[in-house]
Parts: structure tokens; C-alpha cells; sequence
């Protein structure tokens, strides 16, 4: 009966109003997906999309970003989930290693529009689509997460429950949208283990399958009732020893989408507490690139499984490449978008410092992970120095959380070169004031005042 269950919950939230806690982390969490949609819808893969699906583009109701051209609901479903998880800035739930944004409001955006839904109701689907993804993807973890991408996999149900949230499905019906979801689920960890564009389409393939399972199910389409814990079903074939009970623990009461993760640097959040020990360390010993002899990191497992690369030659490469970015840190004082820029990627003294990493897993780090994701960096410096530094959380964590003004700063960083300074900080006032507006179309930018794509 999970299924079942989780539709309850869906109808009954559907109508419930959100605490001020809960109104305020969701309109972060959608203040923090437009951030990272609007860079990465002005580069390849979402332009790629956007050309192969042009018998989509210039009709429908939804709308895709940067340029404000519309689309049909699937295909800004698509492109716009792809966008948002391409420049590696989209948000984290910590527990299970799965970046919700991307798929769910995607979809629940694409879905909005549509229908010219309001901004209260993109609300309510967005924490609908959080607290029952989120709750997924901890009943599947660890055993998930060896061969499969999460945001793939688990964001599609995230994505099919916030669309089902707009269109007022009722309770039969987000079942099924629920069991179908489950057979389009899909997202390898091989993506991202080499230098490919698949991994972004992961997210966007998630938001179009999730929005499509609503479309089906509100049209009769049916699917199996026990599609996630079934005998031959999502738990058994694609996790080990699943513990469904976690899909339901504290629906309601709860709210995981007050615990995101919201990231304060532009590559994989498996390196940012060694990138944030990196920092603390530049600022409180006063020293650069050119003062380290060598340099050593100690944390968690799986982020050597995932990061471990020591000679990254592409700019995804070196997303995924601690010794790359702490290597920029030291250097540069920063990991953002420009760090995986042509000149910095074969920056001399960045590429030094990578020579001279010593990686190795913390016992006492690794049996923190996944509750917490902890790194300690060691600086030998040239003149003899040993300088140390344990980064416990990360910033950007919930325990170490950006602030409403940071929040707004990243925004304005990633979203200003795109759009311009005026527009986006229009759009970032609408956003704020997201449970006021009365469709969700208002949401959509002025194409003929677009700021030419950047390069990022």
C-alpha cells in the first residue's frame, strides 16, 4: 500500500496550507533552481535540445529559459530540468545524495504554466514533490546510489506527484501516476564518471517522464500498484535490503525541503568541504598557490569514488575532480563558474598544486557519511609550515546554511550575466514574492530584452 499511501499524503497537503517555515524554504529552494537554470539553459545540452525538439518550440504554454520562448509543457519539462542541473549549482538533500530541484520544479513549473496556475499553487507542488522524492530516495539509499543517479531515478517521482499536484488529481489517479513513474525511472553513475553530457539529462528526462506519468494518469492510464515495493519491483531491482519504511517516516510533520542544500560552489558537492577547508585556510594563514609545497585531503569514501580525478582535461572533468578545485581554490580564492573556464582549466600554478595531492579516506569521516560530509585539508607550504583545517559540514548545508542575502547574491551572480542586472533583479523580487502572483506565466522573461548568453 506505499503507493497509496503517498498519494494520500499528496491530496491531502495538496490542501493544506504551508507554515511560514515551510512557504519560506520553498520559495528558497525555487529562488536557488532559477539560479542554476539560467546559465545553464544558454549552453549545450539544453540548446542541443532545444534544436533537436524544434517541431515543440514557439507553441504551447510553458516556456523555456533564458530566452522566454514557449514550448510544450514536455519539452520545457525536459530542457528546463536539463538546464538547471548542467552548471553543477542545483541543490542537495544531504540524506540521499539526490538533487530535487532540477526534476521536481521543472515539472511543476512546466505543469503550472500549462495551465496558468498560480504561484500558491507552484508552491504547494514543489513541497509535495520534495517531501516524497526525498523520503524515496533515503528508503533506497546506500545500495542505490553504487550504480544509479538518483536525480534520475527518484527525481521522476518527485517530478509525477508535483505535476499531479497541479492538475488536481485525485488519489487513484497519483498512484498510478506513481507506478509509472517507477518503469520510466532511469540514470547511470557512468555518466558521470567520464566526460559525457548525459549526466544534466538525467535530470531532465527525470521532470519530462514524472510530468508525462500525471499527463497518462489523468487520462486513465494505470499502472501497478506495487511498483516500488513489490516482488520484482523498483526497491528489489535497483537497491538492496530497501527499508520502505523510511518513504513515510514523519510524511507531514516533517519537511525535508526545510533541509536543503544549496550549493556555494559551481562543481560537486562531494568536494566543497575540502574546497571550504581549502578557503579557510587561504584567508587564515594568509598564504596562495605559490606557498604550498604539497597538499593533503582526508574524507569520505565516495567522495574519492566520485571525485578521485587527478588529471582532468575537460571542463565536466574538472567539475568532478577534487584536486582540480581545491587546487583552484588555493589559487583563485573561489570555485565558480569561472573557475572552468579555457584558461583557468590549464592555469600553470592550478596545475602544479594538482601534481603534489595525497588522497585518502578518513575512517572516522567515511562513518559520518552520508548525515555528514566532512573533509581535512593539510597544507605543507614551502617554507616548512604544516597548516591544518577540518571542515565538518559544508556551507551550504543545513547546519551551515546560506543566508536569504547570500541566496539572492548567488542569484544575482549566475543569473546577471544572462539576463541582465535589471531583469533579474525583477525576477528575483517576483520570486520572493512567489505565493502573490496570480499565474505563473508572469514568471515568463521578456526574450526581446535577453542579455546574449555568456559563455560559462
Amino acid at each position: 500500500m506505499l503507493q497509496q499511501t503517498l498519494a494520500k499524503y499528496a491530496v491531502a497537503e495538496r490542501i493544506n496550507v504551508p507554515s511560514p517555515e515551510v512557504e519560506h524554504a520553498t520559495k528558497r529552494a525555487i529562488i536557488d533552481w532559477f539560479a542554476a537554470l539560467l546559465p545553464g539553459g544558454a549552453i549545450a545540452p539544453a540548446t542541443s535540445l532545444v534544436m533537436a525538439l524544434a517541431d515543440d518550440v514557439g507553441h504551447g504554454d510553458a516556456v523555456l529559459y533564458p530566452s522566454g520562448v514557449r514550448a510544450t509543457a514536455r519539452t520545457a519539462a525536459l530542457v528546463n530540468g536539463t538546464a538547471s542541473h548542467t552548471v553543477e549549482f542545483d541543490d542537495i538533500f544531504r540524506d540521499a545524495m539526490y538533487h530535487p530541484g532540477a526534476p521536481v520544479i521543472a515539472a511543476a513549473l512546466a505543469a503550472a504554466q500549462s495551465v496558468g496556475a498560480s504561484g500558491d499553487a507552484l508552491l504547494r507542488a514543489v513541497i509535495i514533490g520534495y517531501e516524497i522524492s526525498t523520503r524515496i530516495a533515503v528508503a533506497l539509499k546506500p545500495a542505490h546510489y553504487k550504480y544509479w543517479h538518483t536525480t534520475g531515478t527518484v527525481g521522476t517521482f518527485g517530478a509525477a506527484v508535483a505535476a499531479a499536484t497541479v492538475f488536481e488529481l485525485d488519489e487513484t489517479q497519483i498512484g498510478h501516476a506513481l507506478a509509472t513513474s517507477a518503469t520510466f525511472a532511469a540514470g547511470l553513475q557512468q555518466a558521470f564518471r567520464s566526460d559525457a553530457m548525459s549526466k544534466p539529462l538525467h535530470a531532465g528526462r527525470a521532470a519530462e517522464g514524472g510530468l508525462l506519468a500525471a499527463m497518462l494518469a489523468q487520462q486513465g492510464v494505470t499502472g501497478a500498484a506495487d511498483m516500488l515495493d513489490g516482488e520484482r519491483g523498483m526497491g528489489r531491482a535497483m537497491s538492496q535490503d530497501c527499508d520502505w519504511s523510511a518513504a513515510v517516516a514523519d510524511l507531514g510533520t516533517r519537511y525535508n525541503i526545510t533541509a536543503m542544500t544549496f550549493k556555494n560552489h559551481g562543481c560537486c558537492g562531494h568536494t566543497f568541504a575540502a574546497i571550504d577547508g581549502a578557503l579557510i585556510i587561504r584567508e587564515r594563514d594568509g598564504i596562495s598557490g605559490e606557498d604550498i609545497d604539497h597538499i593533503e585531503v582526508e574524507t569520505y569514501q565516495t567522495a574519492l569514488d566520485v571525485t578521485g580525478n587527478a588529471t582532468p582535461t575537460t571542463e565536466f572533468e574538472a567539475k568532478f575532480s577534487l584536486p582540480y578545485v581545491v587546487s583552484s581554490a588555493f589559487v583563485h580564492g573561489s570555485v565558480r563558474l569561472d573557475a572552468f573556464s579555457h584558461e583557468r582549466l590549464r592555469n600553470p600554478d592550478v596545475r602544479r598544486l594538482m601534481q603534489t595531492f595525497e588522497l585518502r579516506v578518513s575512517p572516522e569521516l567515511d562513518a559520518q557519511f552520508p548525515q555528514q560530509r566532512a573533509a581535512r585539508v593539510i597544507v605543507h607550504t614551502r617554507d616548512g609550515r604544516r597548516l591544518e583545517f577540518l571542515q565538518p559540514t559544508r556551507k551550504g548545508d543545513p547546519d551551515l546554511p546560506l543566508t536569504d542575502a547570500e541566496l539572492s547574491d548567488k542569484f544575482r551572480e549566475l543569473a546577471d550575466p544572462v539576463i541582465g542586472s535589471a531583469r533579474a533583479e525583477r525576477l528575483l523580487d517576483t520570486l520572493w514574492a512567489l505565493d502573490g502572483i496570480e499565474t505563473t506565466c508572469d514568471l515568463a522573461p521578456d526574450s526581446a530584452h535577453a542579455a546574449e548568453p555568456v559563455s560559462v
